[in-house]
């Protein structure tokens, strides 16, 4: 399994960026689509899912700033950041999880978010 990020960089507050991650070696429409992100000292926490059914679910902090989307043809996942604050600063990590067998999962290698003037 292979999970590669991509778009991470450094934004100024209120913009916009999106991450990618590619995805090989899975059959994709069977796994859960999830980012991560672990900021300086903070432990690794959940920030967005996806089924194979684009039900989606996030966490409070980004409601309404993030979206999470899949295209199950290109085996990718996107995370679509807006009116990005400094706290949303971290590494950002793309999951796949099998909704077969959730104990399986695989992680990206991560991609780095910086928010700041």
């Amino acid at each position: 399994v292979l999970l590669v990020e991509s778009g991470g960089g450094l934004v100024q507050p209120g913009g916009p960026l999106r991450l990618s991650c590619a995805a090989s070696g899975i059959t994709f429409d069977m796994y859960t689509m999830a980012w991560y992100r672990q900021a300086p000292g903070k432990q690794r926490e959940l920030v967005a899912t996806i089924t194979s059914d684009r039900t989606t679910n996030y966490v409070d902090s980004v409601k309404g700033r993030f979206t999470i989307s899949r295209d199950n043809a290109k085996n990718t996942v996107n995370l679509q950041m807006n009116s990005l604050k400094p706290e949303d600063t971290a590494v950002y990590y793309c999951n796949a999880r099998s909704q077969l067998h959730p104990t399986m999962m695989s992680w990206g290698q991560g991609t780095q978010v910086t928010v700041s003037s």
